[in-house]
């Protein structure tokens, strides 16, 4: 099963788009892992959260396949613990589906139409995080599941 993160902009933090950058290697050695940026929308300038939103959901539905399971990286979405996130992941990859798209949205969140299309969500925390931040909270658990899935030392339980 292929993985892949879908972002809306680009990291723009150099210290955070490091740190995503080490894990996303180290995923090579798990999975066939990629993260795909969406460009930052052009002309936002006096666009209302809602315009935002609905243009921005027009380049993620572009981006996703009717075969790909989609999961949204949303607040309210599911919470797992690292444990449970590799059991879900572990019965993902047995279901046999191709793809697995997990979207972190942009700033103002998701268009309904995301939603309609999104086969589930998961919430990271019950905090709010910067949407960039989370892609690189993101990836580390993703990297901490695989190696739990391999009973790897890198999880202390």
């Amino acid at each position: 099963m292929k993985i892949k993160l879908l972002v809306v902009s680009k990291t723009d933090e150099k210290y955070l788009q490091e740190g995503i950058d080490i894990y996303v290697k180290r995923l090579t050695h798990y999975t066939n892992f990629e993260i795909e940026v969406i460009p930052a929308l052009k002309d936002q300038k006096g666009a209302s959260p809602e315009e935002i939103k609905s243009r921005e959901a027009e380049q993620i539905l572009r981006r996703i396949d009717k075969a790909d399971a989609v999961v949204l990286l949303d607040e309210h979405g599911r919470q797992h613990t690292s444990v449970g996130f590799s059991e879900y992941l572990q019965k993902q990859m047995n279901s046999g589906i191709p793809q697995m798209v997990f979207v972190v949205g942009g700033a103002f969140g998701f268009a309904p139409s995301v939603y309609q299309a999104a086969t589930d969500k998961i919430s990271l925390s019950p905090m709010t995080f910067n949407h960039q931040m989370v892609r690189l909270i993101f990836v580390e658990q993703l990297y901490r599941a695989f190696t739990i899935l391999r009973h790897e030392p890198y999880h202390n339980s």
